[in-house]
């Protein structure tokens, strides 16, 4: 049994762009092109589609994942190996939440009080940040993801903690401001979300509807979400609709 680009587009979450792009770098070719030019894939394609996401979302990279599955021979023993590398992630995760839970916290009650959060240990800051690859998330968007990717080559392990660090000091700030109660289309938001879009636009150039998309997909991709949800449930919807405002009122 087969089944068609469109059909594992809809099973699988992963746009038929991306698979086409995974073709095109050889990470998945498809079971066969048919008359039509369509491509169809069977239950190999779709075992190895299951571990190209799981490495995705661990973090690995397109190269290293297709170095990684070019390598392995038996699928249970590499599955085994992805479903500890899962647990391992999920540890962290739950170590991430609970730092920017009480990064949150000792700001609120530093507000309450009228002072400047005090911070004694910088460190338990970054407890159970590790450096993310960015270009995970967007994996929807195969130009700008190898962009980001050409860029993270040349970057020091430094470099890479500091841009993570102050990704997740965005989103942070965007939580303070959600709970200020302010609105996605207020000012002090936008100014977040103006710096956003000119750092994207460093990399490359990113069109309105580019960046609207790319706004959608924070909601709708499960790892990016999830990250925005760690920091504070609602938040990935708050950015989506902050990015919405400021392409129609800034990009439009």
């Amino acid at each position: 049994m087969d089944w068609p680009i469109a059909e594992v587009a809809r099973m699988s979450g992963v746009t038929a762009r991306t698979l086409r792009h995974y073709d095109e770098t050889g990470l998945l070719p498809p079971a066969r092109i048919g008359a039509n030019g369509h491509r169809y894939y069977e239950e190999h394609q779709l075992l190895r589609l299951q571990q190209i996401l799981v490495l995705r979302a661990l973090g690995v990279g397109l190269p290293e994942s297709g170095r990684i599955l070019s390598e392995q021979v038996d699928e249970v023993d590499a599955l085994q190996g992805h479903h500890q590398r899962l647990l391992a992630e999920r540890d962290r995760l739950d170590v991430l939440a609970g730092t920017v839970s009480r990064t949150i916290a000792e700001l609120e009650q530093s507000r309450k009080d009228g002072n400047h959060m005090t911070i004694n240990r910088p460190e338990n800051l970054f407890e159970g940040v590790t450096p993310s690859q960015y270009e995970d998330n967007m994996r929807d968007f195969p130009e700008l993801a190898e962009e980001v990717a050409r860029r993270a080559v040349t970057m020091s392990q430094a470099d890479a903690d500091t841009a993570h660090r102050e990704r997740t000091a965005q989103m942070i700030r965007l939580a303070e401001l959600m709970a200020a109660g302010h609105p996605a289309d207020a000012d002090p938001v936008q100014t977040e979300i103006d710096a956003q879009y000119r750092a994207l636009t460093e990399l490359r150039a990113v069109s309105t509807e580019e960046y609207r998309a790319i706004g959608r997909s924070i909601v709708d991709n499960e790892t990016w979400r999830a990250a925005y949800e760690a920091i504070v449930p609602g938040l990935a919807a708050y950015q989506r609709d902050a990015i919405e405002a400021y392409a129609t009122t800034r990009l439009s």
